[in-house]
């Protein structure tokens, strides 16, 4: 087994790990930010959102960048076999570049769509 079919996994797997973490450092709530709180409902919700939280506390973060990972998988397999099929079949290299552009399209829909669920729906919660 070559290095690279050992290494790709792991880096994906650290990846995976290495976003949501990433994004709660960020979060740490250090950052000073002066607002007036119109009623206590929302000097509790702010409350609550300046509180620190821990790496895998925020399901956000942990699902964005599962969405992602997934999606450069999936692209990245529509890519590789494209191109497998357009070494073997040189003829029919315009129909697969054709079908894998559209493909590549509704993947990264289908991420964008995702990340707005993540991103704003769910930051409701």
């Amino acid at each position: 087994m070559s290095f690279a079919k050992i290494a790709a996994p792991i880096l994906v797997f650290t990846a995976a790990l290495l976003v949501p973490a990433i994004a709660s450092f960020g979060q740490d709530g250090s950052a000073a930010v002066s607002f007036q709180a119109e009623s206590a409902e929302d000097a509790a919700r702010i409350a609550s959102a300046a509180s620190a939280k821990g790496a895998f506390a925020d399901s956000r973060a942990l699902g964005a960048g599962l969405v992602i990972i997934g999606a450069g998988f999936g692209i990245g397999l529509l890519t590789r076999s494209a191109v497998e099929s357009m070494a073997r079949q040189p003829e029919t290299a315009g129909n697969v570049q054709t079908a894998m552009i559209i493909s590549a399209a509704l993947i990264e829909g289908v991420s964008f769509f995702a990340l707005i669920i993540i991103g704003f729906i769910l930051s409701a919660y």
